[in-house]
């Protein structure tokens, strides 16, 4: 004869219960599912440093490209990781100044990161 752990009665499972609470918290996380989308718009008059990608994945603005700094402090270092799981040295920070259509505007704690190839705004 089977037993409910349960409730201990006999002729069912624990899962068969009528006293079992029959909610249900369900959480899935599969890495492999993950996808990283990034747009690309090719502009002829514009320099790969004048770039910009949004980020939301990204957890601190990062630029790659010294000139671009209005202020920079350069004792400040760090590592930071990448989504392809590679790590890059940080070895400054400081603020970038951003023309948007007429308007300046001062991006602030922006990392600097000699080795990104693309600026990153994190959203």
């Amino acid at each position: 004869m089977v037993e409910c752990f349960k409730c201990h009665k006999l002729r069912h499972f624990q899962y068969e219960c009528p006293t079992l609470n029959k909610e249900v918290n369900y959480a899935e996380l599969n890495e492999e599912d993950e996808m990283l989308l990034m747009s690309y718009v090719e502009l002829h008059e514009v320099k790969w440093n004048d770039a910009w990608f949004l980020d939301s994945g990204c957890s601190n603005h990062m630029c790659g490209y010294k000139g671009m700094f209005t202020n920079l402090d350069e004792s400040f270092q760090h590592l930071v990781k990448l989504g392809n799981n590679s790590k890059m040295s940080v070895v400054g920070k400081g603020n970038v100044k951003l023309l948007l259509h007429g308007i300046n505007h001062i991006v602030n704690e922006v990392y600097y990161v000699p080795k990104l190839k693309n600026n990153l705004l994190s959203i």
